[in-house]
């Protein structure tokens, strides 16, 4: 072994200035670092997000009951910059202790229902309205299945693959394997299930399509960490099939804007606080 191997320390202690621990998005312990309210705006449900594949489930979800003329479902997107520690807010860790986006916050009920984890508000907002989860319990099920799995799936593909191999200071052989097994082995799983099948859960289109795309679609279709290459995703023809199907629908072009800030301009809506911001408040239009 080389005698610069990186060897463990007995009792691990904390360096937020190592490589990897920036102190502004990961730390060893919960809670608030400072006093800040969270803004309210004019909807009863109100999200505090970030555009990522985790908070771009809720914004398509709730796009995609707004095309359905569900107009309870009008919300308030606030933008919470996690690399700027946002998250760690006093407000926010009220809404979330644990700290991640995305987290709602459902004012039609007094006291206001605090949702977090993303799976779970896809859940919510479907129980609430009433679409994109069958009725029929053999429906149901299947569709939480596939809910279930993105949501344990994803971080293999997201912290795991897309870590190691996008934002590693370092390139580790080992980690860059371990999690390059598992992000194909992840698209084969849905490769076969998708092959007879139109969507995941059967012939409907439900919230485990709208939690699975975001991490896997935008891998096929969009080169999400730079590894679409590397993993060969053109080869799992069945999700590059449903990928495509899904992001032509026009509340997935919208959820895809809210609260993001990279990329095209033009696909940059910071805040959402009305549907007329898609047409006037996009980061183009304001440049």
């Amino acid at each position: 072994m080389s005698e610069n191997a990186y060897q463990p320390a007995k009792v691990w202690t904390w360096d937020p200035e190592a490589k990897g621990n920036g102190a502004k998005t990961n730390r060893p312990f919960a809670g608030p670092t400072h006093e800040k309210a969270l803004p309210v705006g004019k909807h009863p449900l109100q999200l505090y997000s970030l555009g990522t594949p985790n908070g771009q489930k809720v914004t398509i979800l709730l796009e995609e009951l707004l095309a359905l003329n569900v107009n309870d479902a009008e919300y308030d997107a606030w933008l919470i910059r996690i690399g700027e520690g946002d998250q760690f807010s006093s407000g926010f860790v009220d809404v979330n202790p644990n700290s991640k986006i995305p987290a709602l916050s459902d004012h039609a009920a007094t006291p206001p229902i605090r949702v977090f984890e993303s799976g779970n508000i896809l859940l919510y907002l479907a129980e609430k309205y009433g679409y994109f989860l069958p009725k029929d319990i053999a429906g149901r099920t299947e569709t939480l299945n596939w809910l279930f799995w993105l949501q344990g799936s994803a971080p293999y593909l997201g912290g795991g693959f897309g870590h190691f191999f996008h934002y590693a200071p370092e390139k580790i052989e080992y980690a860059i394997n371990r999690f390059t097994l598992e992000a194909k082995r992840q698209l084969d799983v849905l490769d076969r299930r998708l092959a007879d099948h139109r969507y995941l859960a059967g012939d409907d289109y439900t919230i485990a399509d709208i939690a699975t795309w975001p991490w896997y679609g935008n891998m096929v279709l969009n080169d999400q960490y730079g590894g679409a290459e590397f993993l060969d995703v053109q080869s799992y023809k069945n999700v590059v099939r449903w990928a495509k199907e899904i992001a032509q629908r026009p509340a997935v072009i919208r959820g895809r804007k809210v609260n993001r800030v990279m990329g095209d301009p033009a696909d940059q809506l910071h805040e959402r606080h009305d549907a007329a911001d898609f047409d006037t408040e996009t980061q183009d239009k304001k440049a």
